[in-house]
């Protein structure tokens, strides 16, 4: 493959593999992408240099990537392998200009404005039509985080967020327990230790301790189980669907995202098949006398897998517009 004058070069960097892509200002050539194992590489640079080649000498003017992790003063590190990147390692790799890091939900909030309607799923249909300027993603996935965006003159604004790491709030006393449970563990109960992968697993060993049964279980088999009929498992995800929703409720009162919540990551995705029966939308609307504000928030699950390299690419094309 022989690609000539392509604007920029996306990444998405999870912990496990990097989607690499191509970009025509903010639209993503869907031919060009391709994915490496993280583990045969010893760092970006390598996994970027083998792109190039693989798709014939591009010569991208722009760099954007997406990173699993914390990014602080243009330096990125990844959660969960010892990766770093800066700046210099993306004008190095790929020669190209102009360059910028992302945390991997700052990308999604940037992708927003960019997703098509095939790509959504509605699970809170909102009273209101979009107003405002405020959106907001949610992550529920590996980990835990959340993406304020901000329509401006000037293009989106989405800031930084370590959202999963706030204390978790709970609403009756099972949820106390659970918190009590999770947080015996880190010194204090994190939402990011009930609202991700392994948050499922440990409501599903909170459970087995209140049933006086130690047995653990990975958060595909839990979903297995739950799907099965399971009744520790239903349990495990009834709980985690009402605490999402209670924690989504909170975030729309802070953020005000009259534009849409939007739901992304593999857990939010297999969460949301039991939203309806587990009763997430009355949590997310149990605020008391600001029920009723709350009725005006739409909710959306994504289901588009390249939404972060989306909004890589489109983050570029405002920072070259501008």
């Amino acid at each position: 493959m022989t690609i000539d004058n392509i604007y920029a070069l996306v990444a998405d960097i999870g912990g496990t593999n990097t989607r690499v892509a191509l970009a025509d200002s903010a639209v993503v050539r869907t031919d060009t992408i391709k994915r490496y194992r993280n583990a045969d590489y010893a760092g970006l640079e390598a996994v970027l240099t083998q792109y190039l080649e693989d798709v014939g000498g591009a010569a991208p003017t722009a760099t954007c990537i997406a990173v699993a992790g914390p990014v602080q003063d243009g330096t990125a590190r990844l959660t969960n392998r010892d990766w770093t990147m800066d700046f210099d390692l993306l004008h190095s790799a790929t020669g190209a200009g102009t360059v910028d890091i992302l945390n991997d939900l700052q990308a999604q909030g940037h992708a927003v404005a960019y997703l098509a309607p095939a790509t959504l799923e509605t699970v809170v249909k909102g009273n209101a039509a979009p107003r405002g300027p405020a959106s907001l993603v949610i992550g529920v996935g590996t980990g835990f985080n959340i993406a304020p965006v901000f329509d401006t003159p000037q293009g989106h604004l989405v800031p930084p967020s370590e959202s999963g790491h706030v204390t978790l709030s709970t609403r009756s006393g099972e949820h106390d327990r659970l918190s009590d449970f999770v947080g015996q563990k880190h010194g204090f109960p994190s939402v990011e230790d009930v609202l991700s992968g392994r948050g499922l697993e440990n409501v599903y060993r909170f459970w087995g301790q209140e049933a006086g049964d130690p047995t653990s279980m990975s958060a595909h088999d839990i979903m297995t189980a739950c799907a099965d009929g399971d009744p520790r498992a239903r349990k495990t995800v009834q709980s985690c669907v009402e605490i999402l929703g209670n924690v989504a409720g909170n975030l729309a009162l802070i953020q005000l995202p009259y534009n849409g919540i939007f739901l992304v990551g593999g857990v939010a995705r297999a969460l949301s098949a039991y939203f309806d029966e587990f009763g997430f939308q009355q949590a997310f609307r149990d605020k008391g006398r600001f029920s009723r504000f709350m009725d005006d928030f739409s909710i959306h699950v994504v289901t588009d897998d390249y939404a972060a390299l989306t909004g890589c690419a489109a983050h570029m094309a405002e920072i070259v517009e501008t």
